[in-house]
């Protein structure tokens, strides 16, 4: 590949692109989830890239500390909703109540009308409500009684779910699943770390003391310097060598969908954005192409041996593919 402009000189800028301030982010939000600084990078790249993120894992890993602390380093309002079986659409969405005095319905806004929402145990609400804040993680508005109330910018649905723990579960299907853009695992942190952790947390909260180290401007300008990341011809096409080769395998019944595909190829400029270069890499493919796609593709019926897990397929596809010099 050619002419790999640095990220100062990003076509079409109307503004510098404040490197600085990604650097401060990682390191604030990467000092309160000690030992997740893949994982908080990756939930950077899904806001950068204005996806939605499924983070997939046991309680207790963290995933309600990363979330509140993106969105206190980012100084975006935050709502988390603990999902339940009874959980309505209007608990989500907001209501319109009749008032006396204006004699007239007035609209209350649900939790969903923040930059950043948790979505505690997605699976654990009725298929109904998941729809309700699919759609508006589809759409970015809602609409209530007929009139379309748009969600504030930037909004990012960060979604947990327990994968080992199904009963009094509604699995979200694989149409829904598409929505979104990543999805994560966080882990047990290794020993050392969570012997600071013990020793730390013992003593104080430190998301509550956290301060916004990134300004409404410049986040501003990180959000559209992401679409002007440049994408070499040749990088494309080993992005769609990938999204074809899913489409063929015999081990998988569904491969990526088109919103995949530029859901992957947006991740990847966000990514390279985050990494202080101003094109794409073959390599930044390859790490995204399994939380990208992970979440979207689906095994085919057993037939004879083993089968595989949607894991180990598309790392084979990634060894199979040819990456462009």
């Amino acid at each position: 590949m050619t002419d790999r402009p640095e990220l100062s000189e990003t076509p079409d800028s109307s503004r510098p692109v404040p490197v600085g301030a990604l650097h401060r982010l990682t390191e604030a939000v990467g000092e309160i989830l000690q030992g997740k600084e893949e994982a908080v990078r990756l939930t950077l790249v899904g806001l950068l890239a204005g996806g939605h993120i499924l983070l997939e894992d046991i309680p207790g890993t963290g995933k309600t500390t990363l979330a509140r602390a993106m969105a206190r380093a980012l100084g975006l309002s935050f709502q988390r909703i603990q999902f339940t079986a009874d959980l309505l659409p209007s608990d989500v969405l907001g209501v319109s109540i009749w008032s006396n005095q204006e004699e007239r319905f007035r609209f209350t806004k649900g939790p969903v009308f923040h930059h950043l929402v948790l979505a505690d145990e997605l699976n654990r609400s009725s298929p109904r409500t998941q729809s309700a804040l699919l759609e508006a993680m589809g759409e970015g508005h809602v609409s209530v009684d007929g009139e379309t109330r748009e969600l504030p910018q930037p909004f990012c649905v960060l979604a947990t779910q327990n994968p080992l723990e199904f009963e009094g579960t509604y699995p979200l299907p694989e149409a829904q699943l598409d929505r979104f853009l990543l999805r994560l695992q966080l882990g047990h942190p290794d020993r050392e770390t969570m012997r600071q952790i013990l020793e730390e947390r013992g003593r104080t909260e430190p998301v509550e003391s956290l301060q916004s180290v990134v300004s409404a401007e410049d986040l501003e300008a990180l959000l559209a310097a992401v679409p002007r990341v440049r994408i070499d011809p040749s990088v494309r096409e080993y992005l769609l060598d990938l999204v074809e080769a899913t489409r063929q395998d015999p081990r998988l019944a569904l491969g990526l969908s088109t919103r995949a595909a530029l859901g992957l190829q947006r991740a990847s400029q966000a990514l390279a954005l985050t990494r202080g270069r101003a094109y794409v890499l073959p390599d930044d493919i390859k790490e995204l192409f399994l939380p990208c796609g992970g979440h979207r593709v689906v095994l085919s019926p057993l037939r004879d041996g083993r089968q595989e897990s949607t894991e180990e397929v598309l790392a084979s596809l990634l060894e199979k593919t040819t990456v462009p010099a």
